[in-house]
């Protein structure tokens, strides 16, 4: 969610400052500042809205300075205002915080018990705060920033500047991402690599608990215990025009057209011409004899998909668990169980948390798009997706790699257990491998989805209804929907209809129907029928054979391209994007930075 920048350099710090934050605008944001000092003077600048309102206060109130610290916030505590905007700043320090500090309450409470006053409702003032109560006490910024750290409880990246030290930063990380750059002569801070492209390829990342200090000369970083420790310098390459929109309208689209692309990508990864070609250290499935899945939003999707496979194709039981909720049912974890954690960015709080609950217990594997996070660093195996930099809020060529590579998994464990022939095992490679070229079909239909799309805008509801593998589908259709239109939406299987939602059924409220011509599709369609009786709209997205078969009397046909079973739910995310896409963009909403989300959820 909120994005943290830092820079000790050579060249003035701002234009540096929002252009990096302009890199983060994809975690989401409702306020944006920068805070630098100039020939020993701190001073700050901070705006409500889009980076442009920032860059505008720049212009007519400039803000000099070669060191500062910048910050895009998505509000948690207090409202979207300039008050509660980042940096804050306590007296001689300003600081910029990611995360929830959990005792923020009973800090402030001591503080204005000590005389201290507060001007806004966020929990970060009180870290400020806090920080100025040290100094005033004699101490040093750098041991000033070490007793403030000490005392914060909860989530937290933090990064704090100081009146005076114009070669200083102090940083620590705990529960929320944070990254070093190096450069000549020059130091930089990121919530990821992302924000500093430009300025380095060299990233240290933050493990949790370190704490770091940062002048011009390099970084000197403790761990959790206090120990001094020595992070790994790494080369990072991020290709920056992946953080463009090359042409297109909004990223989300682009991302969308991207998916032939990095899906054929994935699939060189993992696919050769023998066969499967995963990490020698990919758990032997014929040991494995339960599996748990636990991801939170379009992850979890791809994990219910996922559970079909590898329970039809290898047999192994598959628990799927949002991870906001797995830890505190306390499930029991066999020495045989597999736990697998999907998250596009790796940072996902609520399912770090999960996999740090169940770490000791059983072996981690992760399905992750950012193979230096958290989540992937912290896993036993971590299997990257392959789909570049994502920088629309809702998530869409992640999800199809994030399936293509659960597929190759259940493929793996059938094969490993003896599950699959080898006939059987080419036809599912020879799926596989005609995905990228199936998505590129599906692609090709965009006109019939702009206009259903465009018709969509003017609901007020919208159902989602989908049989087996388009079950999980259907879910994350509505979700991109809601997500970028803000329609309510929802998607239900389509035999739990009769159970209650075929209530909401009238003239007014469309129905979109995931229905390739698959094994289940008699019984669909039959469920079809009841909403079309009722005088649903049916919007049927189907195969020619399909369209011919139960096209008659549906509102909208969308015809796709016959597709092996195994695949389907892959090819037809493409529908369920593009109707979301096209519906939002007749309504004229925020489709890459909707309304009240986040790109990467580091608060639980």
């Amino acid at each position: 969610m909120c994005g943290i920048v830092g820079i000790l350099g050579d060249h003035e710090a701002a234009p540096i400052l929002v252009e990096a934050l302009k890199r983060l605008e994809y975690r989401g944001y409702d306020s944006a500042g920068i805070a630098t000092v100039n020939d020993g003077a701190l001073d700050r600048r901070r705006a409500v809205g889009k980076l442009v309102n920032l860059a505008d206060l720049l212009v007519h109130d400039p803000l000099p300075g070669r060191s500062g610290i910048g910050h895009t916030r998505w509000a948690t505590h207090g409202a979207p205002s300039v008050t509660n905007a980042h940096p804050h700043r306590s007296g001689p320090v300003a600081v910029v915080h990611n995360g929830i500090i959990e005792n923020y309450k009973a800090l402030r409470n001591e503080l204005v018990a000590k005389g201290y006053s507060t001007e806004t409702e966020t929990d970060t003032e009180t870290i400020s705060l806090l920080a100025q109560s040290f100094l005033d006490q004699g101490l040093a910024p750098r041991d000033a920033a070490e007793q403030t750290i000490a005392r914060l409880e909860g989530a937290y990246a933090v990064a704090f500047l100081f009146d005076g030290e114009s070669d200083l930063i102090v940083a620590a990380r705990k529960g929320s991402p944070l990254a070093i750059g190096w450069g000549d002569g020059e130091m930089y801070l990121g919530s990821d690599a992302i924000a500093l492209a430009p300025l380095t390829d060299r990233i240290t990342y933050l493990e949790e608990g370190d704490r770091a200090v940062l002048t011009r000369d390099g970084a000197e970083i403790w761990d959790a215990a206090g120990r001094v420790a020595n992070r790994e310098v790494r080369k990072v390459q991020i290709d920056t025009t992946q953080i463009g929109k090359g042409g297109y309208k909004h990223f989300m689209a682009k991302e969308i057209a991207e998916q032939p692309a990095v899906l054929a990508d994935a699939l060189a990864h993992y696919l050769n011409e023998d066969g499967l070609t995963l990490p020698a250290d990919t758990p032997d499935f014929a040991e494995i004899d339960r599996i748990l899945m636990v991801a939170c939003g379009t992850a979890y999707y791809a994990c219910m998909t996922a559970k079909y496979w590898i329970e039809q194709l290898a047999g192994i039981p598959v628990e799927v668990d949002i991870a906001s909720e797995f830890r505190y049912r306390n499930p029991p974890i066999g020495k045989n169980t597999l736990s697998i954690f999907v998250s596009q960015s790796g940072e996902t709080a609520d399912t770090l948390a999960a996999l740090r609950h169940v770490a000791s217990e059983s072996r981690i594997l992760s399905v992750v798009n950012v193979p230096e996070s958290s989540i992937a660093r912290e896993s036993d195996i971590a299997l990257p997706i392959h789909a570049g930099a994502e920088i629309g809020v809702a998530s869409t060529k992640a999800f199809t790699c994030q399936l293509l590579v659960l597929m190759v998994l259940a493929l793996k464990a059938a094969r490993d257990r003896g599950r699959i022939s080898d006939t059987a095992f080419a036809d599912q490679l020879q799926a596989l491998r005609a995905a990228p070229g199936l998505v590129a079909q599906a692609l090709g239909i965009a006109d019939q989805l702009e206009s259903t799309g465009e018709k969509l805008a003017e609901a007020q509801d919208i159902l989602f209804l989908g049989r087996g593998q388009m079950y999980p589908l259907a879910m994350e259709g509505a979700l991109k929907l809601k997500e970028i239109s803000y329609i309510h939406a929802e998607g239900y299987a389509s035999g739990e209809l009769k159970h209650g939602p075929i209530a909401l059924i009238d003239r007014n409220v469309p129905v979109i129907v995931m229905a390739p011509q698959d094994g289940l599709f008699d019984k669909t369609v039959s469920n079809m029928q009841e909403v079309m009786a009722r005088g649903g709209k049916i919007v049927l997205v189907t195969d020619r054979k399909g369209a011919a078969t139960a096209g008659d009397g549906a509102w909208r046909v969308i015809e796709m391209p016959e597709v092996p079973d195994l695949v389907a739910p892959l090819v037809y995310a493409v529908p369920a994007q593009l109707l979301a896409y096209y519906t939002a963009v007749a309504k004229g909403t925020d489709v890459d930075q909707p309304r009240n989300l986040a790109k990467s959820v580091t608060v639980e």
